[in-house]
């Protein structure tokens, strides 16, 4: 089974969706394209033969390159943190299992969608970061998400720096469960794949409802907080306007501390 997106390819096969990004060259999430995604979500959790949900980026250069910078602007961001933020909500309340498999740069939100889901597996090219601090705009997700993931101390230095690092790094850490060369990745999520099937449907729904019993609660409150700061504070602020329009006009920002 398989149905037609503008941004994505989306494929139902043996009980398990796949998601595929497709907006060449860095697959940049635009508004539309989170649309898309919300929807293939949207399907596969109420889609009986599918059993667990795979992401992935079209092509070898990224899985995604984050959020269209001039989605950020003042006059957009509500919308686009809407969009986003339910795209969130979504894969903690999916009933299925989540895989993201990344080959290539996986920065912003790109990063953000990869580590929401329950596992990674990376290829030893894949890179990961989040950049948002260098345009003047916070990583909202990362925010709530990353601290827990890796610690706050680790968290802190990825966001404050903006910093980029590979898939070995992301590992270690504990942002990706795999690495392996490029060319064993889809071996890798196979053999992934094989193994959750191995497992009872129910009870791994149950299993996966469990986890996210402590995580959800704590995740949706802390993002809802986030948000506020980011609608209500920093996009007011001038360098947060400078800082995406320096991005868009390829050029330096000029910070002012206001």
């Amino acid at each position: 089974m398989s149905q037609r997106f503008n941004n994505i390819i989306y494929k139902v096969e043996d009980g398990v969706a796949r998601i595929a990004i497709n907006r060449p060259p860095l697959n940049v999430l635009n508004r539309e394209t989170i649309q898309d995604i919300i929807a293939a979500l949207e399907n596969a959790d109420i889609d009986k033969n599918v059993y667990m949900v795979v992401i992935t980026g079209a092509g070898d250069r990224a899985f995604s390159a984050g959020v269209d910078v001039s989605a950020h602007l003042p006059n957009k961001i509500n919308k686009t943190l809407d969009q986003f933020h339910k795209m969130f909500h979504l894969l903690a309340d999916l009933r299925k299992p989540t895989i993201a498999v990344v080959n290539g740069f996986a920065l912003g939100g790109g990063c953000e969608l990869a580590i929401a889901c329950d596992i990674v597996v990376a290829s030893d090219k894949a890179q990961f970061g989040q950049p948002e601090i260098k345009v003047g705009a916070i990583a909202t997700v990362a925010a709530a998400l990353l601290p827990k993931l890796i610690g706050r101390k680790q968290a802190l230095e990825l966001i404050f720096t903006g910093d980029t690092i590979n898939a070995a790094e992301a590992q270690k850490i504990g942002l990706v469960n795999k690495v392996v060369p490029p060319e064993k990745l889809a071996d890798a999520t196979n053999e992934l794949i094989n193994k959750l099937k191995e497992m009872s449907p129910i009870v791994l729904q149950l299993v996966r409802r469990a986890i996210y019993q402590g995580i959800d609660s704590d995740f949706k409150k802390a993002l809802d907080g986030i948000t506020e700061i980011y609608l209500k504070q920093l996009i007011r602020t001038k360098d947060a306007v400078e800082g995406l329009k320096a991005f868009l006009e390829k050029r330096k920002p000029e910070w002012k501390g206001k």
